[in-house]
């Protein structure tokens, strides 16, 4: 899909790429995978589901979901965990090299994959818009950046993210091939480069050019305000979702485009096979690299969000350091809080660059 099924099953084939003469034979790409993605996507499941929860929880408890950034956050981090709930079964798949968990199981979890991914890029463009509003229209973004606004907009952009989900729901499905069941996509046969197109111009409207244009446009807006009415509390506020939208850009875009070029490689190129495996080699490299965002997004927290910082160690303070306390008393003296300087009530100064 585009996972790890996708390298062999979705643009390519599984163990051999059926042309007009001598099967292309991809064993040794398929070995290499097994090798090489199983333990990079556990280390990716251990971290993001570990980091996300985190921010959840954070969120939850100390946010009290009060703001649209908030609201924002907090299902960016959701759809970072549908997303990541997916791996350890493409992982059982990839040490296998065999599906055993059913037709139903590879539509369901095809369909999360693809929901997590879609989800995440309409929710980093939604947190891109709010920023634009706090800075370049302000006055406007007081009526309108409410949490009831928060809450219709993250409905909206679930509801459209199932939908873009839809054709992978639908296409994939157990195949017995090669001696093993393979959890893939099966595009109808008269029309399977079309489809095979159509998902990769899909992948790349929504998940590059569409999100790469709001940013250059809002940013665009934020940046000559600033340069207009210098003010380090409303560089904070942009500083978090620039870098997470940044860092989406670059972990995400050289997967798309290989996507795109396995999508159109018979046009491209005039050795299918060996070229062919070179993508598949490709994809790989990229997938993993991609899969890294589901990391990312939480390490930003900590390092740019001055506040996420403040409330993770309440967190901890809470749950960690008071039982350890009971068992070792001399070891933990509490130490009061120091109170924020920024009002919850501050709309724009809620700062999202302080989480």
């Amino acid at each position: 899909m585009e996972i790890s099924a996708t390298t062999e099953d979705y643009y390519t084939a599984t163990e051999f790429d059926y042309g007009d003469s001598t099967p292309c034979q991809k064993a040794a790409v398929r070995a290499l995978g097994a090798g090489l993605l199983p333990p990079l996507y556990s280390l990716v499941f251990i971290i993001g589901v570990i980091g996300n929860v985190l921010v959840v929880l954070v969120l939850m408890q100390y946010r009290r979901l009060r703001s649209m950034t908030s609201i924002y956050l907090f299902n960016l981090a959701i759809s970072d965990l549908v997303f990541l709930f997916t791996l350890p079964f493409w992982i059982d798949y990839k040490l296998k090299d065999n599906w055993v968990f059913g037709d139903a199981m590879c539509k369901l979890l095809s369909g999360f994959y693809y929901l997590g991914l879609y989800s995440e890029i309409f929710f980093i463009i939604l947190l891109t818009i709010d920023r634009y509003l706090a800075i370049v229209h302000a006055v406007f973004a007081l009526r309108a950046r409410t949490v009831t606004f928060g809450i219709i907009t993250s409905i909206i952009t679930w509801v459209l993210a199932i939908l873009a989900s839809i054709p992978g729901l639908y296409f994939f499905k157990v195949q017995w091939e090669a001696n093993h069941n393979t959890c893939s996509p099966h595009f109808p046969y008269e029309s399977l480069k079309q489809w095979k197109r159509f998902q990769a111009l899909k992948l790349n409207l929504l998940g590059l050019i569409l999100p790469l244009l709001v940013m250059i446009i809002c940013y665009t807006g934020i940046i000559s305000i600033l340069q207009r009415r210098p003010s380090e509390k409303k560089a904070k506020a942009v500083r978090l979702i620039f870098a997470i939208t940044l860092l989406f850009f670059l972990l995400w875009t050289p997967y798309n485009l290989t996507v795109f070029v396995s999508a159109f490689q018979d046009v491209l190129f005039t050795n299918p096979c060996e070229q062919s495996k070179q993508l598949d080699l490709a994809m790989q490299v990229t997938e993993v690299i991609a899969y890294t965002h589901c990391c990312v997004n939480p390490v930003i927290y900590v390092f740019v969000g001055e506040r996420f910082r403040k409330y993770l160690r309440q967190l901890f303070r809470k749950h960690m350091a008071v039982p350890l306390a009971k068992w070792l008393p001399s070891h933990f003296v509490d130490q009061p809080e120091r109170a924020s300087s920024i009002s919850p009530s501050t709309g724009e100064h809620e700062l999202s660059a302080g989480f």
